[in-house]
């Protein structure tokens, strides 16, 4: 590691506060693209990269290492493997230096130019739209083709790639070998060869270490040992800290927000390698800042479309189509068993999954917008191979077989050593304990992607991420694939299997796009055709989550490409965008107030409300209406406190403190209240009206600041309306931390109604506690302020006629 590196590292332990023209969150397909072409072109940049470097070597291979190699640093693992798990799906990212490139299988597939589809309706309503091309990407293909080496598998004898071949051939479609992003030779041009010494390009190696050519050890999707993956570390990366970039590892990214001045803030924590192994409480990690000119989120489909959630409060006016168009890039796993017949003749056909890197090659199934006569939503098929070790767990998963060979072997032992069997080599009875392994060799993993439909919602449950998306819309589309992969298993002389997860109609994907959409305008999309977010210049998503629909080819090369693109037009552009909206700076705290002589009595209860907001709205009952109809529910739960009740019942503005949290997914979940305040009766100057107020200042999980402003209107309509108008709260959501007499000037985050159900009452009545000297007389004191004051609002509909004057 270099000075500068630790320097960087140093001052990112620190929490020291610079400015830079360009924060990168992420170090994938996007994140690697952005930071190279932005920092080749003269600009400052800092990658906020969650996960640690994974040199040459140092990908976990024992059990012990793999059983911690996964993603959760509050549970003290700072693994390879994210994996979330949804209503109708599981995915599986990676966090590392690297990003996704880590664990992918290396294809580098352009999207089909007819699949670039316009006004493609959805089910439930709704379209998919891209608004750029094939045209507009493939000056930008080029350019990351030739930066990460793609060259189609160039060994002619691999088992499982003949196999594909023959089978293509016999259903009559389309099979090719795909570019892929890995070091066959040493050099582009020259003959592959097993294991040769990879020289370093121009740029250096971020790591420092020597890599090898590929030995065709299947191990692409759990990391190369042998660095002969082309990863984005040892490309983009390494050629991005070559021209200057900042890349701090083990940095997450809790929260963002635009600057008054331009530009934006942006809130990290570090873990600490310390750490590792051991249960952390990471919510409790300190927070450091950066601000920057231009900010790129490239965290993922997941991680980018979480930011911009749990951010939303400093995002006022964005998109309302944040959190759509997710899919899976019609992601799906089947098998084939026990192959017969090829070059073997009629017996079990050797496959050999575990030779050759994990993808060799791919069949294209044709799409109706081909207009070439196919049918249906296209695909592709690809073989799916796995390291060598897989081979043994599926031997040993053959449980009948094992028993009966250990059997076998256990009673030859026995009667050797009775004297009934003089032979005493042994070899060829070991030979039969293993087994002649013909299951695993005779197996082909098969992977399915193409065009399913982009109709699912990321939104928030409880502050966790959530996704609605089931496989029932896109049915016909898995149904083809699964149909195909029958026919490849049956040209193999095989039989197809299901994966195990299929049967519950769940599917795993490894390709998850969508949640921040590009489009043409903001009822379309959250950013523009070159990822800059509408209504926030200088803000951009560059990765999958931008991404309107499936690419149906292996999307990465497609995000990289997109992310070239979008680069250079920021280079293109005036060094510092315009200003975007920003909330208003945090209030002063108003100081408590001190007590003399003797002691006062405190009195305090315990208020729960419940009901519906909506975002980018001013009017509570439109807020109400519309939260309701996108089920959109905000709630608090406050404990009110007057710490003098003999002030809190002689002051006309009757203010209390107010302690607690607001619970709401639209606003990344649970929000403390750092500083709260309550009036219970104040008067404007109408005798017959009274207003409860509430103003609580709240920070969203990404940092940002908030308030929360209400109101009860109390006053005297025809019917009996006193319940209605105590239990019903209309309420404001403000950016900032707002003073009183500031909220005209602060323009409306959301707006909602929320309200006192019975059940909630009757545990209120249950929480009043007085504690002081004089708690009787502090109770009797607020119960004949509040009766008293109802009575002035209601009390004369109850008196006779004239005496109410």
């Amino acid at each position: 590691m270099t000075n500068d590196r630790l320097r960087n590292q140093a001052q990112a332990e620190a929490g020291t506060e610079t400015e830079v023209d360009a924060v990168v969150v992420g170090s994938g397909f996007g994140g690697s693209v952005a930071a190279y072409r932005l920092a080749d072109g003269g600009r400052s940049v800092v990658v906020l990269e969650r996960g640690k470097p994974y040199p040459p070597g140092s990908f976990p291979r024992t059990p012990a290492a793999m059983a911690r190699n996964f993603w959760d640093p509050s549970e003290g693992m700072h693994g390879l493997f994210d994996v979330w798990s949804f209503r109708g799906l599981e995915g599986i990212v990676s966090s590392g230096l690297g990003g996704g490139s880590l664990i992918y299988a290396n294809v580098l597939l352009r999207k089909d130019e007819k699949w670039f589809v316009r006004e493609s309706p959805l089910p439930g309503g709704g379209y998919e739209h891209w608004p750029l091309g094939r045209r507009d990407l493939d000056p930008h293909y080029d350019h990351v083709e030739q930066m990460l080496g793609a060259t189609p598998y160039p060994y002619h004898d691999t088992p499982k790639t003949a196999a594909m071949r023959e089978a293509a051939d016999q259903l009559g479609v389309q099979l090719s070998r795909p570019p892929l992003a890995v070091s066959f030779a040493p050099r582009p041009g020259e003959a592959p060869v097993l294991g040769g010494p990879v020289p370093e390009p121009e740029y250096g190696n971020i790591h420092g270490l020597p890599r090898e050519t590929c030995r065709l050890t299947g191990e692409c999707d759990i990391g190369c040992n042998l660095g002969a993956k082309n990863t984005l570390d040892h490309t983009y990366l390494s050629a991005a800290r070559n021209r200057g970039a900042d890349i701090r590892t083990r940095c997450e990214v809790r929260g963002f927000a635009p600057r008054s001045g331009g530009g934006y803030e942006v809130r990290y924590v570090v873990h600490d390698p310390a750490h590792e192994g051991h249960r952390t409480p990471t919510d409790r990690l300190p927070l450091h800042t950066i601000h920057c000119k231009r900010l790129v989120l490239a965290a993922g489909s997941f991680g980018s479309t979480y930011l911009l959630l749990r951010n939303r409060s400093a995002l006022r006016g964005i998109s309302p189509t944040l959190g759509t168009r997710f899919c899976g890039n019609g992601d799906l796993l089947g098998l084939v068993l026990k192959a017969t017949g090829g070059t073997e003749g009629s017996g079990p056909r050797k496959l050999a999954s575990s030779t050759g890197p994990v993808i060799t090659s791919a069949i294209r199934v044709g799409d109706e917008l081909d207009e070439d006569g196919s049918t249906g939503r296209g695909f592709y098929i690809e073989d799916a191979g796995y390291p060598a070790f897989v081979d043994w767990l599926a031997e040993a998963a053959q449980v009948s077989g094992s028993v009966r060979r250990t059997a076998a072997f256990g009673l030859h032992r026995l009667r050797s050593r009775l004297g009934f069997s003089p032979q005493s080599n042994i070899s060829s009875r070991l030979a039969l304990l293993f087994g002649p392994g013909v299951f695993s060799d005779s197996s082909l993993p098969l992977l399915g992607m193409g065009r399913d439909l982009p109709d699912g919602r990321m939104g928030l449950r409880r502050g966790y991420l959530d996704i609605d998306w089931t496989t029932l819309t896109s049915r016909r589309y898995f149904e083809r694939v699964r149909t195909t992969m029958g026919e490849v298993a049956g040209a193999l002389g095989g039989e197809f299997r299901d994966n195990p997860l299929w049967w519950t109609r769940r599917v795993v994907t490894v390709h998850p796009l969508g949640g921040a959409p590009m489009g043409r305008h903001p009822a379309e999309g959250v950013c523009d055709s070159y990822g800059e977010v509408f209504g926030f210049p200088g803000l951009y998503v560059l990765d999958g989550a931008a991404l309107p629909g499936p690419v149906g080819a292996n999307p990465s090369l497609t995000i990289a490409a997109f992310a070239d693109r979008a680069c250079q037009h920021i280079l293109e552009e005036p060094s510092s965008p315009q200003a975007a909206m920003a909330p208003p700076a945090p209030g002063a705290d108003v100081p408590a107030a001190t007590a003399d002589g003797e002691r006062p009595t405190s009195l305090s209860f315990t208020e729960e409300m419940k009901g519906h907001i909506a975002l980018d709205v001013d009017d509570p009952e439109e807020g109400q209406a519309l939260g309701r109809s996108r089920n959109q529910r905000l709630m608090f739960r406050l404990t009110i406190t007057a710490e003098d009740v003999g002030r809190f019942v002689a002051d006309p503005q009757h203010p209390a403190g107010a302690v607690g949290h607001v619970e709401c997914d639209a606003l990344g979940g649970r929000l403390p209240v750092e500083a709260g305040w309550f009036n219970l009766f104040t008067r404007d100057g109408d005798p017959s009206e009274r207003r409860m107020l509430y103003r609580l200042h709240l920070r969203d999980p990404g940092g940002n600041p908030l308030t929360l402003v209400g109101h009860k209107e109390v006053h005297d309509n025809p019917g009996f309306d006193v319940w209605s108008d105590t239990s019903t709260l209309y309420i404001r959501l403000l950016p900032g931390h707002v003073l009183p007499g500031g909220d005209a000037a602060a323009p409306a985050l959301g707006a909602g109604i929320i309200v006192i159900q019975v059940a909630d009452f009757v545990k209120q009545l249950t929480t009043f506690r007085a504690s002081g000297p004089h708690p009787a007389r502090a109770l009797e004191s607020f119960g004949r302020l509040f009766l008293g004051e109802l009575w002035g609002v209601y009390g004369s509909r109850l008196l006779p006629a004239g005496e109410g004057t």
